[in-house]
């Protein structure tokens, strides 16, 4: 049941849009609360990501290192790792726990997303490890 309550929404969409505006939306349902949604959307590239994961909005806020403290192509390179071994995990239902691992992430290298996509994705995969206790990579994940 725990498990359930941590399963994690994370979506890479391809959608069509005309404008090109960056987004970046945290919705909250009373000023003392944080929300359990973080949504970043980037109509210029088309794409949208909506993290929803009880837990992880405040962890973001206490537990993450700043936004800074990794370089752009630290968050880049590590975010590929983690998402072909996540996507790896998606395909094998029969030997990983198919309420983590629920759907394939669309993350292409050759986009330039951004430091704030990045920054969240990244520390998205280290909240996910830690809560879950899983390693996606032969690095111990840190924070």
């Amino acid at each position: 049941m725990k498990n359930l309550l941590s399963i994690l929404v994370l979506f890479l969409i391809i959608i069509g849009c005309s404008t090109t505006s960056k987004t970046i939306q945290k919705t909250e349902n009373d000023s003392s609360k944080v929300s359990d949604t973080i949504r970043i959307a980037n109509d210029e590239l088309e794409y949208e990501v909506i993290i929803i994961d009880p837990g992880f909005s405040t962890w973001l806020v206490t537990q993450a290192k700043p936004r800074g403290f990794y370089g752009e192509s630290y968050l880049e390179g590590r975010n590929q790792i983690y998402v072909n071994e996540w996507n790896n995990r998606v395909l094998q239902p029969q030997r990983y726990n198919t309420n983590l691992y629920e759907m394939q992430i669309n993350y292409d290298s050759s986009i330039h997303y951004g430091y704030e996509v990045n920054y969240l994705i990244y520390n998205y995969f280290i909240y996910f490890q830690l809560t879950n206790k899983q390693q996606l990579s032969g690095f111990v994940p840190r924070y």
